[in-house]
């Protein structure tokens, strides 16, 4: 069995710059920029932005988390693009096709991602995806998880990568 400790955070980093920037240039035909790993780039309690934000896990030899921050608006424009969908399409369904393009968005990130787990010897499964919304909340670690946050940018926009790990027990 794998060890949490075995991961290189170069291997979590790699993985993530390529599979946020693979999605977004397939699916949006947007080019992502690597800004930085810090957990202080989370979005932080307080915020004034309303975000939407993906999740999917993954278990196996590694188990984990990956929520993926996206504010309201910058989703919204998503989804359009993504979509194909007029303003007036968006209009009458803008919540539920923004849960579902960025549940589908953030199922592919985590999907590539966990496809370099797998390839680097720690195989892993997939979670079904789920959306969360608001602001002023934050995501926490429990003290057995390793915890890497990502930040990129596309169009002016901060798409924030909040991974927690866990090896099996």
């Amino acid at each position: 069995m794998a060890a949490i400790e075995e991961i290189a955070e170069s291997l979590i980093r790699e993985n993530i710059i390529r599979a946020v920037g693979d999605v977004f240039k397939t699916m949006l035909g947007q080019s992502v920029l690597f800004r930085s790993a810090d957990s202080a780039s989370a979005p932080q309690p307080g915020s004034a932005l309303q975000h939407v934000v993906g999740t999917v896990g993954f278990i196996g030899d590694i188990n984990g988390l990956i929520y993926l921050y996206i504010d309201e608006d910058f989703a919204g424009k998503c989804t359009r693009e993504m979509l194909g969908m007029t303003d007036q399409e968006f209009a009458e369904n803008g919540s539920e096709s923004v849960n579902d393009a960025i549940g589908e968005i953030t199922n592919m990130v985590v999907g590539s991602f966990k496809n370099g787990l797998c390839d680097a010897g720690y195989p892993c499964k997939l979670t079904i995806p789920s959306i969360l919304r608001g602001r002023n909340f934050s995501v926490e670690q429990v003290s057995s998880t390793q915890r890497h946050v990502y930040s990129f940018e596309t169009q002016g926009r901060q798409i924030t990568a909040d991974i927690l790990l866990k090896s099996e027990d």
